[in-house]
C-alpha cells in the first residue's frame, strides 16, 4: 500500500484513518476496490449487502487485518424490531474477521428510533473488546448534537457538504469534550452540486467533485469523508483531489454561495 494518503485520528478513538474513505454504493466493480487500498485509501465503509466491497473486503484483508479500518453496521429497519448483535454477528462472517472497527446503527432518522435496547447492544459491543467505536448514521442533526454532548458514542456519521452546512451549528460545536470520530457523506449532494443551476448565467462556473471533496475537509471536524465513484477513473480523480489539501478562501466562498443557490431550489432536502 502506498503512502499517497496521510493518516490521521479518528476522534479520540485510538483509530487512524484516511481523510478519503471508500464506499461501493455506486458499484465500481472490485478492481476499484483494490486501487482503493492500493492507492492508500485504508477506511472502507460497507452496508453489508453491497456485495462487491464485502467480496473485495473479504479477500483483502485475508493476512493484514490491522491495515484496514472496516466502519460498518446495522441498519434501522423501522418496520420490525432491529437485532444489533445478530446483524454484528452477520457482518463478522461476511468480511471473515473477529472484530469490527466502527460499528454503527444506520439509517436513524427521528431519536425515537435510537432506542435504549440498540444503544445498549452498541455499548456492550464496544465494552467486550469486538467494537473499536460505536456510533449511529442520523440525518436528525440536533439529535446527533445532543449525542455529542452526551459523549457515549464515539462515531456519528453525518451529511456536510456545500449545500448542507447545518452541522456547523448543531453537531460541530459538540464535538470538542468527548471528541468522537466523524466521517461525512454526500460531499456533492448527490451530484447536485455538479450540475449547472437553472438561476444562474450558462457561463458560470460549477464545482467539480475535486472542489467538493476539499470543502467538507476543509473543516478540521470531519474525520474521513466518503467518496462512491462509478470507477477506477473518478476514484483516482478523487484521491488526487484530496492530495491538494484544505481549499483556498476564495475557493470556499464560492462553495458556500453555490451551496446556497442549491439548497434554496430544493428546500426540503435539507
Amino acid at each position: 500500500m502506498s503512502s499517497s494518503l496521510t493518516l490521521r485520528p479518528f476522534g479520540g478513538t485510538g483509530i487512524n484513518v484516511t481523510p478519503l474513505g471508500l464506499s461501493a454504493s455506486y458499484f465500481p466493480g472490485r478492481k476499484a476496490i483494490r486501487t482503493a487500498f492500493d492507492e492508500g485509501i485504508n477506511f472502507f465503509f460497507s452496508f453489508g449487502f453491497d456485495r462487491q466491497m464485502t467480496g473485495a473486503l473479504r479477500e483483502m484483508m485475508s493476512g493484514r487485518r490491522e491495515q484496514f479500518v472496516l466502519a460498518t453496521g446495522a441498519y434501522n429497519y423501522i418496520w420490525w424490531a432491529q437485532d444489533v448483535r445478530k446483524s454484528f454477528e452477520k457482518r463478522l462472517r461476511q468480511f471473515n474477521t473477529d472484530y469490527i472497527d466502527i460499528f454503527l446503527f444506520m439509517g436513524v432518522m427521528k431519536p425515537a428510533e435510537f432506542t435504549p435496547k440498540v444503544r445498549e447492544e452498541l455499548l456492550k459491543l464496544k465494552s467486550e473488546g469486538k467494537v473499536r467505536a460505536v456510533g449511529i448514521s442520523c440525518h436528525n442533526r440536533s439529535f446527533l448534537g445532543s449525542l455529542a454532548k452526551e459523549g457515549e458514542l464515539n462515531a456519528l456519521m453525518l451529511r456536510y457538504n456545500a449545500a448542507h452546512r447545518g452541522a456547523e451549528q448543531d453537531i460541530f460545536p459538540h464535538l470538542t469534550p468527548h471528541n468522537p470520530g466523524v466521517i461525512s457523506y454526500t460531499a456533492t449532494r448527490w451530484s447536485y452540486l455538479l450540475r449547472r443551476q437553472q438561476s444562474l448565467p450558462k457561463d458560470s462556473r460549477v464545482p467539480t467533485a475535486a472542489e467538493c471533496y476539499r470543502f467538507v475537509l476543509s473543516d478540521p471536524h470531519v474525520h474521513t469523508v466518503l467518496t462512491a465513484p462509478r470507477n477506477e477513473r473518478e476514484l483516482r480523480e478523487n484521491i488526487a483531489a484530496v492530495q491538494q489539501g484544505p481549499l483556498p478562501e476564495d475557493d470556499m466562498k464560492f462553495m458556500r454561495e453555490f451551496g446556497d443557490v442549491v439548497h434554496n431550489q430544493k428546500k426540503w432536502f435539507m
